[in-house]
């Protein structure tokens, strides 16, 4: 059974990001070994002088995470025409070091509505592309497009089948 990792993107203790992953996991559950990390925030601010002094414990989980995941998905929203500060850091942590280099990733922007996370998606793939990711798709979803309550996120089919064909090439 192949492992994935979702990475919430954003900063919010009530992230809809989260909640997508998780609506994700539980529609795949039966495919493939799925986590959610959601601990950006917990992560000191990458500096070069920070990484010489030693990776801290925070940042030696994530990338512990990544390395025990066969693929990677990654949801974000846009802040300001870019991805959220908290999800550039973790990207900056593991880039010297390597964990996302030739892993197999779909980046996700779940934004309110269309136009929004279009420049969180360049900005995102362009750090992925620093990473030697190996980036599978790219995918766009709007919850004023889904269902959703207070705790769950329902996909209608079209996206269903869209997050069907992704995860057949996050497992390919």
């Amino acid at each position: 059974m192949k492992k994935i990792l979702g990475i919430s993107g954003s900063a919010s203790q009530d992230s809809s990001n989260t909640r997508l992953l998780q609506a994700i996991a539980s529609s795949f559950s039966e495919s493939f070994d799925f986590r959610v990390y959601d601990g950006l925030s917990t992560l000191p601010l990458f500096t070069p002088e920070l990484q010489g002094l030693g990776v801290p414990e925070e940042v030696k989980n994530l990338k512990a995470q990544v390395q025990w995941a066969d693929a990677v998905i990654i949801s974000t929203p846009e802040y300001l025409h870019n991805v959220h500060a908290v999800l550039k850091n973790a990207l900056e942590w593991m880039t010297e070091s390597g964990e996302l280099a030739h892993k197999p990733v779909l980046p996700i922007t779940f934004t309110p509505a269309a136009p929004r996370g279009e420049y969180a998606m360049i900005s995102l793939l362009q750090s992925l592309k620093a990473s030697k990711a190996k980036v599978v798709a790219e995918l766009s979803l709007y919850r004023n497009e889904l269902t959703s309550n207070s705790d769950q996120i329902e996909f209608i089919t079209a996206d269903m089948d869209l997050l069907r064909e992704a995860m057949r090439l996050l497992s390919c």
